[in-house]
């Protein structure tokens, strides 16, 4: 199953997912979130930004009992990855390719919980690999276009996960709040006890009420 630059990494006890070691591969940013989201009973999951599908199949792994998983990544290299990994494991999924600005109607207030790790930077690609910079920066995606089609995915209720730089904060509640995606609980993530946090990880509800649950700060020395 596997092509030119492809290997296969253990993301879950006996599960193994294809990454390409010349394109963006998951970190455990990707983990903390998926552990973050909390699932209900019959949800209906996107994982937006997926790349080669690592959070959406970690969530599938920790949750039993969803009603469905779809994939949304706009690299065809990524989304084929997150196909075969899911043949490799069993995971039944949907692989959609295409810009999140671009997902079509049928996907409008359909789901009840969506999971995002999207790029977190701004700023060009410089001298990275271009399909390598679009992952890590705001190039092709912007944050407000994000949380727009995030919003218009979600049916009334459901929540959005998503990971950001703690330094974009402010930027990414203004926005949720904005966009009618009320902050429900919130969690940092710092490399050592005596640390700064580096990441932020939001749980928003669409219609929700105000009132936010802010968590204990996650060490994670990567």
């Amino acid at each position: 199953m596997l092509k030119d630059d492809e290997v296969l990494e253990e993301f879950f006890e006996d599960k193994k997912i294809i990454q390409n070691v010349k394109l963006y591969r998951f970190t455990s940013d990707s983990i903390l979130l998926s552990r973050f989201a909390r699932a209900k009973y019959g949800d209906n999951v996107a994982d937006f930004c997926a790349g080669s599908g690592v959070v959406g199949f970690h969530f599938a792994c920790l949750n039993e009992n969803l009603s469905s998983l779809t994939l949304f990544e706009m690299q065809e290299s990524l989304a084929d990855m997150a196909r075969r990994t899911a043949e490799l494991n069993g995971f039944d999924c949907r692989v959609v390719v295409s810009r999140l600005q671009d997902i079509g109607r049928e996907f409008d207030d359909k789901f009840s919980l969506i999971l995002c790790n999207p790029p977190y930077e701004k700023g060009g690609f410089e001298n990275e690999v271009y399909e390598k910079a679009i992952c890590r920066k705001e190039i092709t995606l912007t944050l407000p276009e994000i949380i727009e089609a995030a919003f218009r995915a979600l049916k009334f209720g459901g929540r959005l996960n998503i990971l950001q730089r703690a330094d974009r904060s402010a930027e990414l509640l203004y926005l949720l709040k904005k966009r009618g995606l009320e902050p429900k609980r919130i969690q940092y993530v710092a490399g050592a006890p005596d640390a700064k946090p580096y990441l932020v990880m939001v749980e928003a509800v669409k219609g929700g009420k105000e009132g936010v649950d802010v968590l204990p700060v996650i060490i994670n020395k990567r």
